[in-house]
């Protein structure tokens, strides 16, 4: 399988937030701004690669009668790792971002991926997978936060573009970003 293909398979075709629609919880609640987008995509993308890889690993030693508790294991693994990272080394945004770091663990993108993909496929295939949806989820949520911070605050990644004459809070409230989700969604199928 050419790896490319794999990369902009999850970039573009299996793009999880504006084509699967897969993990909408973290994608509508953390993309109040750009920067909050941005790190919960990268974070995702961290576990959903590591557990990728060490799935496709083990997939033959992991009995079926077990596979989705041993995957969990493997995720809550690299969750925790990820949250210790996170409070030592960038605590604001572990404080922003909250309780949604460590319910990545049930990421529905994740689990998804080590289901449909990690448990069929070899490591390297595993690895551009994980690669390929994460930078399509990270690309997702961090245009969404683009896109609500700036109709919302009037600034992008807290650069201020507009004055606050013209800011709309209503979308760094949680109607907006299903008003701003369901536009987003309709560009990329207009596109597609």
């Amino acid at each position: 399988m050419n790896y490319i293909s794999i990369i902009k398979n999850g970039i573009v075709k299996e793009n999880p937030t504006f084509v699967l629609m897969l993990g909408m919880c973290p994608t509508l609640a953390t993309t109040t701004s750009a920067i909050n987008g941005l790190s919960m995509g990268l974070a995702t993308m961290f576990v959903l690669i590591c557990s990728n890889i060490v799935i496709s690993l083990i997939k033959n030693l992991t009995p079926d009668k077990v596979r989705i508790p041993v995957f969990i294991v493997v995720i809550a693994s690299f969750v925790t790792i990820l949250q210790m990272v996170m409070q030592a080394y960038v605590p604001g945004i572990y404080a922003k971002l909250g309780l949604f770091i460590p319910l990545i663990v049930v990421n529905c993108v994740i689990l998804g991926r080590a289901e449909a993909f990690a448990a069929k496929n070899g490591a390297m295939e595993s690895l551009m997978d994980g690669i390929g949806i994460g930078l399509g989820f990270t690309l997702g949520l961090t245009l969404l936060g683009i896109c609500r911070e700036f109709l919302g605050a009037g600034s992008i990644f807290d650069y201020t573009l507009l004055p606050e004459t013209y800011n709309m809070l209503m979308f760094v409230l949680p109607p907006g970003a299903f008003i701003t989700l369901g536009f987003l969604v309709a560009v990329v199928n207009k596109m597609r």
